[in-house]
Order: structure tokens, then sequence, then C-alpha cells
């Protein structure tokens, strides 16, 4: 099994630097990318269909850097991660993640045939479930942080990459100065503690260190994504519409 996650590890790293490399093979230039039609007080429009990458994956909490700060309510907060939780998209994925824990094996006392699929399938649910509840809504709410994605949009590839990996490390208090993320490491943290009860077959601290790197590593994945897709579907997609 650690092997397993030690491959899925290093397939997240390289996902993470196929779009902005994608973009730099076109041009080395500074990158200006078009804007993400959000709304103009900074506040991400939950439920728009422009609030989706490839149409399909949830994108309600990126707004651009560059507009003026505007600190989110405590319900604001917890509706993004709400929306980000309970979207459609997200019991999908689930699905595909669960048939591939199950074709290989994982967690063995979970079992094989439809019941050990509905447990691998929930045991998924559960882990997305719990660490965007705790680092997208009560965690941000109890220490005033705030939960959004702050899209550069400008720059070189290299500096939007930076500055959308950084943002796993720091993030916006509700002051709006910049501050370690203790949201994401503390929520995914004890997101992976709780994940104990239902791991049987992998409870030790190398399993648990490997969850917490998948997890992480997939929010980055998900933030590279944010700041590149704008320019990714204007390149690839509506080009071919005009």
């Amino acid at each position: 099994m650690n092997q397993r996650l030690d491959v899925r590890v290093r397939a997240v790293v390289l996902a993470i630097l196929m779009c902005p490399l994608v973009l730099a093979a076109q041009d080395d230039a500074p990158v200006v990318a078009p804007p993400l039609a959000i709304a103009s007080n900074n506040h991400a429009e939950p439920g728009a269909a422009k609030n989706r990458i490839f149409g399909v994956l949830p994108n309600y909490r990126t707004v651009e850097g560059s507009i003026q700060f505007e600190a989110l309510t405590s319900r604001q907060k917890l509706g993004l991660a709400a929306k980000d939780t309970f979207d459609w998209p997200t019991f999908i994925v689930t699905g595909g993640f669960a048939s591939i824990y199950q074709a290989e094996k994982q967690n063995p006392a979970f079992g094989q045939g439809l019941q050990g699929f509905a447990k691998r399938y929930t045991s998924a649910l559960g882990d997305q479930m719990i660490g965007n509840m705790l680092t997208e809504g009560f965690l941000p709410v109890l220490l005033h942080d705030d939960p959004r994605f702050f899209r550069s949009g400008i720059g070189t590839t290299g500096s939007r990459l930076k500055s959308a990996i950084r943002q796993i490390l720091m993030t916006r208090s509700d002051s709006g100065t910049w501050r370690f993320n203790a949201p994401e490491w503390l929520g995914n943290g004890i997101a992976v503690g709780i994940s104990n009860t239902y791991y049987r077959d992998s409870r030790s601290f190398s399993d648990n260190m490997q969850r917490l790197g998948m997890q992480v590593g997939n929010d980055a994945l998900s933030d590279v994504l944010k700041e590149f897709w704008p320019d990714l579907k204007h390149r690839f997609f509506d080009r071919h519409r005009t």
C-alpha cells in the first residue's frame, strides 16, 4: 500500500506542474490572463456555471487578487465550504477513487464485492467532506482566516505557479494580512486523525503522513488549476468557438 501511495504522491506533483508548463511551452513572455467573471465585491459566486473548471470541477472560492480585499462573514465561509463539499462532481470523483482502491484491494478489512466498494466509497467521501469542511469552513471561522484562493492572473508562468503553491503555506487573515495557512494543515491533519477510526489497516505514522501529503497535494493541484484555468480555457477552448 505504501508503494502505491508513493506513486500517487509523485503523480500529484507531476500534475501540478503540467498546466503551467503547457502554457510556458507556447511562449516565455509574461502572461496577462483573462480575468475571471466574478462579482465586483470580490466574493465568489456560488452556483454560477462559470465557477467550474472544465465545466465540472467546482471553482467557487477563486477571486481575483487585484480586487480590493473584503473579509467574508462566518456564514459566507461556511457557505463556500458547503458548496465545495456537497457539489455533485464530488460524488462522481469519489466513485472513481473507490473503484481504484477496490481494484488495488486497499484496506483488506473492507473486503471485496459490493460491500467492500460501499465501505471504500463512504471512507473516501468522508475524507473529502471532513477535510473540506474543516479547512474551508469551520477552522477559517474559528481562526479568522480567509478560505478563498486569490488568483494572481499576471506575471510570468513561473511567478504565478509560485503564487498558487504559496497559498498552501500562506493564507489571508480576515484583516487582509498574509500568515501561515493553519486551516489547511490543521484541518487536513485532523481529518487524517479521524480517518484512523475507519482505516484499520493503515494507522501507522507513515500511513498518516502519506494521507496528509495526498490531501495537501490535491489542494495544491487544485490551486494551480484555479490559477491557470482561464488561460487554458482561453487558449484551448474559447478560440475554437470563434
